[in-house]
């Protein structure tokens, strides 16, 4: 994990606070390289959230008990990256091809 993974999931939960994760979720893929602080906070005040709670929210670490556990959790499945999926409880790790799917669904249907 990068060291604004965190701050940028708890900035991603914030907005969810407000109803806008996925658009702020699109924000961040859509900015990867700029996730300081700042970043973080100028993203919500471009969606329109409300950016006193926002940064309410986000400076004081609202949402890290939550995102430990998250992360806890998925270590004691052996995610140790994202992205990470799980599909019908087989794990499969990384960026992957349709066909990686594609394969895991198609033998799960023939279960």
């Amino acid at each position: 994990m990068h060291n604004r993974a965190k701050p940028a999931a708890e900035a991603a939960l914030c907005a969810h606070d407000q109803g806008k994760f996925w658009d702020y979720h699109d924000k961040l893929f859509a900015n990867q390289r700029n996730l300081k602080d700042e970043d973080l906070k100028k993203y919500a005040a471009d969606l329109g959230l409300d950016t006193d709670q926002f940064n309410a929210c986000y400076d004081s670490n609202a949402h890290q008990k939550e995102i430990d556990a998250i992360v806890a959790q998925g270590g004691r499945l052996g995610v140790t990256g994202t992205p990470a999926f799980f599909i019908d409880g087989r794990f499969l790790s990384g960026a992957q091809p349709f066909s990686s799917f594609k394969k895991i669904i198609d033998d799960e249907l023939a279960r």
